[in-house]
């Protein structure tokens, strides 16, 4: 049969698909939002270094540090909790104990007999108030911008002694005049408020001059009478804001035997110890 001479031709259309192609070109943005949250978190690590004390920083330090836990109070359990329920209506710290209901749980026979204990030691004034002067002190620093500027000044530690407090020279504002023993203005500032949290207690008192080293070549070495005269200078300082003089046990001068740093010609190795002395040794 022949072929039609009038059909309408047949005409065939082939589109070419390409699968996956997708938008590309916005890595950018992904990479830009990195870059902008990288710079937030710089900046704020700036903003903490400028706007804490060295003691905060330390706090900062060990928060981050897996090897210390995050929870310091001793519970029940090793959760953020520290053995208290989220349901306990009434807690204590110090016990991780909570209540389930009103009355709460009856503390052991054991425990209840040492808070008795321990209540009427600290009644009488015969038990050592070293955490709680050590908080006080802490506390100081937020009350205005003049006691935040003297803390910066000032850190604690708790030793087998008993309470340090460690006052030490800052760049732009040293404890004492050059390499002499008078007293700067921030110094007198920071020896009332010491002598204001030093009468929540009764302990005696040991107070330790320390100095940097000094470079070999000078002729007359002046680090162990100046670390002493600073020292008794300090002790001076005290008694004349309020500290009782009986209190005082022991002065002395380290010169720079004892650098707080590994470089021992740092200026932060010069500082005042003040230590309150448990009453048990």
């Amino acid at each position: 049969m022949a072929a039609q001479t009038n059909a309408a031709p047949v005409i065939i259309k082939r589109k070419k698909v390409i699968s996956g192609g997708g938008h590309h070109g916005g890595a950018w943005k992904v990479a830009y939002a990195d870059f902008v949250t990288a710079m937030m978190a710089f900046f704020l690590l700036m903003w903490l270094l400028n706007a804490t004390t060295e003691k905060q920083r330390k706090g900062i330090s060990d928060y981050f540090n897996p090897t210390i836990p995050v929870n310091r109070i001793s519970g029940g359990g090793d959760g953020a909790f520290g053995g208290d329920s989220v349901f306990a209506e009434e807690t204590i710290a110090h016990t991780g104990t909570g209540a389930m209901s009103r009355m709460g749980a009856a503390p052991p026979a054991d425990t209840e007999a040492e808070g008795a204990s321990r209540g009427s030691a600290d009644s009488d004034g015969s038990a050592d108030n070293l955490d709680t002067v050590e908080k006080v002190l802490l506390a100081r620093g937020g009350e205005s911008a003049t006691m935040e500027r003297l803390m910066q000044h000032v850190v604690t530690r708790v030793t087998d002694e008993g309470l340090v407090i460690e006052i030490f020279d800052l760049p732009d504002a040293p404890l004492f005049d050059g390499d002499t023993s008078g007293p700067s203005p921030i110094t007198l500032e920071i020896t009332k408020l010491l002598a204001e949290v030093l009468a929540l207690t009764t302990n005696e008192i040991a107070v330790n001059g320390h100095l940097r080293s000094y470079p070999v070549t000078l002729i007359d070495n002046p680090v162990w009478d100046l670390s002493a005269d600073r020292a008794q200078v300090t002790r001076g300082m005290l008694e004349d804001a309020g500290v009782v003089a009986d209190r005082m046990q022991r002065i002395a001068g380290f010169a720079d035997r004892k650098p707080a740093t590994t470089d021992s010609q740092a200026l932060r190795n010069n500082r005042i110890e003040i230590i309150l002395l448990r009453r048990d040794r």
